[in-house]
């Protein structure tokens, strides 16, 4: 795989959510009609994330020659689910995403342990060189941070408004990741493995 400045990579990754949440910003209070079909700001903020997400994931690819099965997962389900939110008129779709994103990862992960595999460290191992045990704790703890990711999703777009979802999907997840893997960095160095030369 190609490197490319962390600078960029960050650019690619985030940008689309930042271009959504830009677009919901300005649009949130200024329904827009096209064709016969009136449109709200969330519904608007989906219609640019979806095409600026797929031309973001295919830069990352021609510039790395590689995307993370998460992206490629990702990008399938803001697809399909963002599209059935334009088609439908209907942003419940778009929001259930991260739900069914997060709840896919759990399961994935919790397979993997029942079956004394841990895909994690066969996707990320040569990234983060880490002795078994260490990948074995690490994926639990992560199944536990997807199944909470999800319950929370679901309970912030079913109980509280748009723009707080929005804020939330733009801001908050992003920190909790943050804060997970900060508050494993214990465990990342405890377990560490030294590079060969």
């Amino acid at each position: 795989m190609k490197q490319i400045k962390p600078g960029l990579k960050i650019a690619l990754e985030y940008g689309p959510l930042i271009a959504f949440f830009a677009v919901y910003m300005l649009m949130r209070n200024r329904p827009v009609t096209i064709g016969s079909t009136e449109y709200e700001g969330f519904v608007l903020a989906t219609m640019v994330f979806v095409p600026v997400l797929a031309l973001s994931m295919l830069a990352l690819w021609r510039l790395t020659g590689k995307l993370s099965a998460m992206q490629l997962m990702t990008l399938i389900l803001v697809v399909v689910f963002g599209g059935l939110t334009i088609w439908l008129n209907d942003d419940r779709f778009f929001k259930m995403k991260p739900t069914l994103i997060y709840a896919i990862f759990a399961g994935l992960l919790g397979l993997g342990l029942m079956l004394k595999r841990n895909w994690l460290e066969l996707v990320l191992g040569e990234a983060l060189p880490m002795q078994h045990e260490g990948w074995m704790k690490l994926t639990r703890r992560m199944v536990l941070l997807f199944i909470g990711l999800a319950v929370a999703n679901e309970f912030v777009w079913r109980t509280m408004s748009d723009t707080a979802w929005v804020n939330f999907k733009t801001f908050g997840l992003p920190v909790i990741m943050f804060v997970f893997f900060m508050g494993n960095a214990g465990l990342f160095n405890r377990y560490a493995l030294e590079k060969e030369d």
